[in-house]
């Protein structure tokens, strides 16, 4: 039998609740974090070497309470010493503070920016406010999917004479 190979035992869970996401108990566990929106591959990782589990174990094996100390670690990474420059909020605009934000809180804060860049009524948050690009794209010829562009022409009257 390879190493890597799957071995279901009694306790083995297929599917896991995480931080209101599901997640694949059959796929390594670093990948089946990068499920859960706002962490990717490299956080998955430091956080899993952080709580101490192995990162080649698949994610149906871990007991209750490594999962805890997971997402313990996800949820408090400056307690657990994972750098500021690894996190997807440094300086909040709020409240100055770092921090990884994960899962809804991702969408709220996301819906709380884009709503403070509208209520300045700045460039970006009015390109926001638009559905037009933000970051300086071209827009003259791209980017028209869903959008009425052109002359229409009419319909020549044949049946005149």
């Amino acid at each position: 039998m390879a190493q890597n190979s799957l071995v279901i035992t009694e306790d083995f869970q297929h599917i896991l609740r995480v931080l209101n996401t599901n997640i694949d108990g059959r796929i390594k566990i670093v990948n089946a974090l990068t499920a859960i929106k706002g962490i990717g591959r490299r956080f998955a990782t430091v956080a899993l070497k952080k709580a101490v589990i192995d990162t080649t174990k698949r994610a149906g094996e871990l007991t209750l309470k490594d999962l805890d100390h997971v997402i313990d670690v996800v949820q408090h990474p400056r307690q657990y010493k994972i750098p500021d420059w690894m996190l997807n909020r440094q300086r909040d605009i709020v409240d100055g503070r770092y921090q990884q934000i994960v899962s809804n809180a991702l969408d709220a804060k996301l819906r709380e920016d884009l709503a403070r860049l509208r209520r300045m009524r700045c460039h970006r948050g009015l390109r926001h406010h638009w559905n037009l690009r933000v970051r300086g794209q071209h827009t003259k010829t791209t980017g028209r999917k869903g959008r009425t562009v052109g002359v229409s022409k009419k319909k020549a009257d044949h049946g005149k004479s």
